[in-house]
């Protein structure tokens, strides 16, 4: 496969290779984020910082594998804060001492600390009026960035709980992805279910970057890229299943691109989420006012 040329040191890059460039071993969430290579064999990188990314497709696909890129990475820079909601409670659940919030398969729990990221976006609004400013800028104590990762969408958004609390947590979703860009809410959802009734158009629409692993038919495809790109040829439809972890990723450019993910082995996301617990120890941030404080719902 057209990955496998350069498959060797740049896919076992991600936010442990680039803590080592660092003294202390430190990222920062304003640094671009390493994600993989594409079908040229180039690094891919890509800055989160006042952006948020979709990812999509089939179980065994690859989403789950670039989430835990990404949260590695906001784990390790000490200028981000973690608020991790995961249906399965395994994929994200190494990482949640490094959280200011962490809600396994609890729809309950999930909308009401969705509430204090909420509360604590609206805050920051007041502040920065206050202040006479219009975002949030890097290198300002008390103002860091959260990064706000959903595992398993389909779980909270369509699969449990009651009509009532499904669109309660579909509106703090679709709250958080509209308005918290400026007051340095960076969001990034994962779904095995890429379907309008999981994903609707008008909150996709507001997802600035969109990754799509393997899809079953063109119209999931398009649930996550966006209406029209499979009839263009950019179609997880077409990625082969043994591919694992290759998507069109849609983000700087303008057009989506084949992008084959970097990947982290159970023991070395162990490792680092041990490592990235210490270093946070070591740069403690206030927890968000009315969160968890990182404990498993």
């Amino acid at each position: 496969m057209w990955w496998r040329r350069a498959a060797g040191p740049l896919l076992r890059r991600g936010p442990a290779a680039l803590a080592r460039t660092v003294p202390d071993g430190s990222l920062s969430i304003w640094q671009p984020i390493h994600l993989g290579i594409d079908e040229a064999g180039q690094p891919v990188l890509i800055t989160l910082a006042e952006r948020n990314l979709l990812l999509g497709g089939e179980p065994g696909g690859g989403k789950s594998g670039a989430l835990n890129l990404i949260v590695g990475h906001a784990a390790l820079s000490t200028d981000c804060r973690l608020v991790l909601l995961d249906g399965k409670q395994v994929e994200l659940g190494l990482w949640q001492e490094s959280a200011d919030i962490f809600v396994g398969p609890d729809l309950a729990a999930a909308i009401e600390q969705l509430g204090v990221v909420t509360a604590e976006m609206d805050r920051r609004y007041a502040l920065l009026l206050a202040n006479q400013e219009r975002k949030i800028t890097a290198g300002v104590a008390g103002w860091e960035p959260i990064l706000v990762a959903v595992d398993e969408l389909a779980y909270f958004s369509a699969t449990v709980g009651t009509k009532a609390q499904q669109a309660a947590f579909t509106a703090l979703m679709r709250d958080l992805v509209a308005r918290g860009r400026a007051a340095g809410i960076i969001t990034v959802v994962a779904t095995q279910r890429p379907t309008s009734e999981v994903v609707s158009p008008s909150l996709r629409d507001l997802f600035g970057y969109r990754w799509a692993f393997r899809c079953t038919t063109p119209a999931s495809s398009d649930v996550i890229l966006g209406n029209g790109y499979a009839k263009q040829g950019y179609t997880a439809v077409d990625i082969d299943p043994a591919a694992r972890g290759v998507g069109w990723l849609l983000a700087e450019g303008g057009l989506p691109r084949r992008v084959k993910s970097a990947f982290l082995t159970d023991g070395e996301i162990r490792d680092l989420a041990a490592y990235a617990a210490r270093l946070r120890a070591r740069h403690p941030l206030p927890l968000l006012p009315g969160s968890l404080g990182g404990a498993a719902a």
